[in-house]
């Protein structure tokens, strides 16, 4: 595997070509600013080129029987797992996630996704019968999927596994701040035996690429993670050609610590789940909402926890926090933690003043507390290792302040268990942590609001792929209809 040597192509109808654009966009390790890969600015030729190969694969795809469609995409599983050191460390390199972190989250949990969708392509009801109608389930068409830099491998597998068991075929465009993985991915499906044009991966910006995709009119759906803003517009221009899109977008996940909960275990739960990838999460909890009365023993956990971590090279033993995706970003942070401070936010623990490694893009993980739900920092997706201690009187109050957000992807809830289970059922968000609950990848993932719609993950992810029909036979009639 070596798919640095791939950056200075685009893989279309099975094979690496030269783009038709000359550009070249920098690939950087953010822990060193050091460019590590030149990569195509791809694009509107190469757009085409793409969609094209997708829509000549599809008609063989698609009436490939999902069980064979299975076999090979359980094949990449393999291949996957094999390369996972390799893989790990790309990611590290091209992210920053410290590397015990990109072993799990960015390796062993996209397999573990790829795995789950493969079984649950056996659950979906490809055909049903209707009393004298067969309800067929059939492949959407071409799918695009435009995916994120924080996890790379895992917000691809979501979407391109979902897609082609479903019996689509697909173009994507990763993010240029982070697409080495998408060809190590590119090549594991070509080995394992997928059809020439049934994956094809085109680099380049969201205003090019990404935007001669979206509105290409032999586009079927659209499968976007990443900002609100980018999400709207990606709406906005697919709506024209009234394609599918489904949207996983930003967060600002809440943590509701009820009375009865132990208030340093979530508070130092939440802390985990907040500073996670250096706080670039869109399912990262955020806001830790407790009541006025535990607000101190609550700084008293987050500042032993922030205490405990350590900030640097994401290959050094021992490290938890590694730097920002760039530097853009790192004064991003930087700014609404500033703004947060003149607004009234006290710093609990870590801060701008504390020191990090110089060269990198690092933030050093960061508590606030003594904020209202009102100012910026407590509603704006910070994406970033800031979190933010809000207070409350009374759980109404708490759960109001909760879904005080236009954001509603994921939150999370302390406390005895029919207590919990109760506040859980009043947040508006599309996945709820109670006690510590965690991700399950045959469960639906999505959000509520402003955080899209869509959902990924198990049958509920391939689902999203797939058109209805229905097919009418005369009453009383023979019904037959050929095996998926």
């Amino acid at each position: 595997m070596n798919p640095v040597s791939r950056a200075g192509g685009q893989f279309i109808g099975g094979r690496w070509e030269r783009s038709a654009a000359s550009g070249r966009l920098d690939v950087e390790n953010p822990a060193t600013g050091e460019v590590v890969a030149r990569v195509c600015e791809g694009g509107a030729a190469d757009a085409e080129r793409a969609v094209h190969a997708a829509r000549d694969a599809f008609p063989g795809w698609s009436s490939t029987p999902h069980k064979a469609r299975a076999l090979i995409v359980r094949e990449v599983c393999a291949r996957l797992a094999e390369q996972a050191d390799e893989l790990a460390e790309l990611i590290s390199t091209e992210v920053g996630t410290p590397l015990p972190l990109s072993r799990e989250a960015q390796v062993a949990r996209p397999t573990e996704v790829l795995r789950s969708l493969c079984d649950a392509a056996s659950e979906v009801a490809w055909t049903e019968r209707v009393d004298s109608t067969v309800v067929v389930r059939e492949p959407l068409g071409v799918v695009v999927a435009i995916t994120p830099w924080n996890f790379p491998l895992h917000q691809v597998v979501a979407k391109v596994g979902a897609a082609l068991l479903a019996g689509c075929t697909v173009v994507l465009k990763p993010s240029e701040l982070a697409p080495l993985s998408a060809y190590a991915l590119a090549d594991a499906l070509h080995e394992a035996g997928l059809p020439a044009g049934a994956f094809n991966v085109v680099t380049g910006l969201g205003s090019t690429v990404g935007e001669a995709l979206t509105a290409h009119p032999d586009v079927d759906g659209i499968s976007f993670t990443g900002s609100s803003e980018v999400g709207r517009r990606i709406g906005a221009v697919a709506a024209a050609s009234v394609k599918r899109v489904g949207l996983e977008l930003g967060g600002k996940g809440p943590s509701l610590v009820l009375p009865g909960a132990d208030t340093g275990a979530a508070a130092t739960a939440t802390a985990a789940r907040c500073f996670t990838n250096s706080g670039q999460v869109c399912a990262a909890l955020t806001r830790l909402i407790v009541p006025r009365d535990r607000v101190g023993a609550a700084e008293a956990a987050l500042a032993a926890f922030v205490e405990a971590q350590r900030i640097g090279d994401p290959f050094a033993e021992g490290v938890t926090i590694g730097p920002l995706i760039s530097a853009p970003h790192k004064e991003r942070v930087l700014a609404l933690l500033a703004r947060g401070v003149r607004d009234g936010a006290r710093v609990v623990a870590g801060g701008p003043g504390v020191p990090v490694p110089s060269g990198g893009h690092y933030v050093a993980p960061t508590v606030l507390s003594d904020v209202d739900r009102a100012m910026e920092i407590a509603r704006v997706e910070v994406f970033g290792p800031v979190l933010c201690v809000l207070a409350y009187d009374d759980v109404d109050e708490g759960v109001a302040i909760a879904n005080d957000s236009e954001y509603g992807l994921v939150g999370a809830v302390w406390g005895p268990d029919a207590e919990a289970a109760a506040a859980a059922s009043r947040l508006r968000v599309g996945m709820v942590g109670v006690n510590g609950g965690r991700l399950n990848v045959r469960a639906p993932f999505g959000g509520y609001k402003q955080s899209g719609h869509g959902r990924e993950f198990g049958r509920f992810g391939i689902e999203h792929f797939l058109e209805l029909k229905s097919v009418n036979f005369p009453p009383g009639g023979r019904v037959t209809w050929p095996e998926p």
